[in-house]
């Protein structure tokens, strides 16, 4: 993308362009670095240069002096990836606009979507000796920018790049709604003949701190493995050793910006993968197949997140314009007690509502306080160990599935793709490792 034409007059005196060495001095700081292309979320007035620390910074060229340094070099732009070995199995990835699949153009800093199987094997080289990568761009969307029917079309393509041959599936995704994603693609697929892998990083590829690489060739060794179900896998700690496989209706984003920001909940996760060995524990086997979709997704649903003074007039609002809601409860699944009429209303009239848990770690019983069970003779379903965000999926499914409110409660109260924990260990009742340094 061009520069707008106040920052290109500034390139122009100075006579730099992208790929450049610059000095830029304005009001007493200075800042050395490479140019940068101008980036569509950029403003019209600011000068983006790559710095030594690997981070980009902006600076408005009003008052900003700018000299040359040094050209950049062409041939660095050149690019050379292996290639895979026919020999090896296929590996289907499956675009969805996050940035972890992408590569950098070293003449200039920038960031590139990697939407080839040759853009795939230049960002990571090591997947041309795991895998033949086989790759698409299906979405090119921010992850919060994902819709119900975008999960839908996820599991139906997964599903048929197995049928066509694929060892598995690779789905590189935002970090910030994949635990949904992966709730629901669960949901949908059934009959597994390779696993569907969602795969995230919280640092892009342009960052010194990365995890993009190790994130994306331990999800490729994950999807070649004996697995017959739905994960992600992301970086298990700090460092780059290894990284976490988990269940895709029990993953939980805990971080905003940390590597080892997502956790298994109530279950310890389903195995731990490195760059050159994965190990399984209580993980699904594949099947046979065909791998198919089971039922649909209905969006008519809400998530409401329980606060004091949420009035009874605001919650029945919602009741009254959804089929189905989740309700993110205190402790064991409450809310006040002058919210369960229009509970029992809503329920009366045909629509289904779930009780969850804002702990998270831990299982809804709505039989313990008189509130549980005042929602429980209202006819409220206990969500038992559910995330919120994966009640809401099967709520969807459930709701898109079946035909009558018995039959959804019934979907709703029974393990469908490893959701309900029949037994939380002592292990599994806190974060794995929980961070010292929030």
């Amino acid at each position: 993308m061009d520069y707008p034409p106040a920052v290109e007059a500034l390139l122009a005196k100075a006579e730099a362009r992208i790929g450049d060495r610059v000095r830029a001095s304005k009001a007493g700081a200075v800042y050395e670095g490479t140019v940068m292309p101008h980036h569509g979320f950029s403003g019209e007035d600011i000068l983006t240069l790559k710095l030594d620390s690997g981070y980009n910074v902006g600076v408005a060229v009003a008052g900003t002096r700018l000299e040359l340094l040094a050209h950049g070099a062409e041939v660095a732009h050149a690019r050379h990836a292996p290639v895979a070995d026919s020999s090896l199995p296929v590996v289907a990835f499956l675009g969805t606009g996050g940035t972890i699949a992408s590569f950098v153009d070293y003449r200039t800093g920038a960031v590139h979507p990697a939407v080839t199987a040759e853009d795939l094997v230049f960002s990571v080289p090591e997947l041309a000796a795991v895998c033949q990568p086989r790759a698409r761009k299906l979405l090119s969307l921010y992850s919060e920018n994902l819709k119900p029917e975008h999960w839908s079309l996820l599991a139906r393509e997964a599903a048929a790049e197995l049928n066509a041959g694929a060892a598995g599936v690779v789905i590189p995704h935002g970090t910030d709604t994949l635990g949904y994603s992966a709730a629901a693609v669960s949901f949908l697929l059934r009959d597994l003949p390779g696993p569907v892998v969602f795969v995230g990083s919280q640092r892009s590829s342009d960052r010194p701190s990365s995890d993009a690489a190790l994130n994306l060739l331990c999800a490729t060794r994950t999807a070649l493995t004996d697995l017959g179900e739905v994960v992600a896998v992301m970086h298990e700690g700090t460092g780059d050793e290894a990284c976490t496989i988990h269940r895709g209706t029990k993953v939980r984003k805990l971080h905003t910006s940390r590597r080892d920001a997502f956790r298994s909940v109530n279950v310890p996760p389903v195995g731990r993968a490195t760059a050159s060995e994965v190990v399984l524990s209580g993980a699904r086997p594949r099947v046979k197949g065909p791998a198919r979709l089971e039922g649909a997704l209905d969006a008519n649903v809400a998530l409401v997140h329980f606060h004091p003074g949420l009035t009874a007039e605001d919650l029945a609002h919602t009741l009254q314009t959804h089929k189905g809601t989740v309700i993110a409860g205190t402790g064991l699944g409450h809310v006040a007690f002058d919210l369960v009429p229009p509970i029992r209303a809503a329920i009366t009239e045909g629509k289904t509502v779930v009780m969850t848990s804002q702990c998270l770690y831990g299982r809804v019983d709505l039989e313990v306080y008189d509130s549980g069970r005042d929602l429980l003779a209202a006819g409220a379903v206990a969500g038992s160990d559910m995330l919120p965000e994966t009640a809401l999926a099967k709520l969807m499914w459930a709701l898109g599935t079946y035909a009558t409110p018995a039959e959804v409660r019934s979907a709703l109260e029974r393990d469908v793709a490893g959701e309900i924990t029949a037994r939380i260990g002592l292990g599994s009742a806190a974060p794995q490792r929980p961070h010292p340094d929030i």
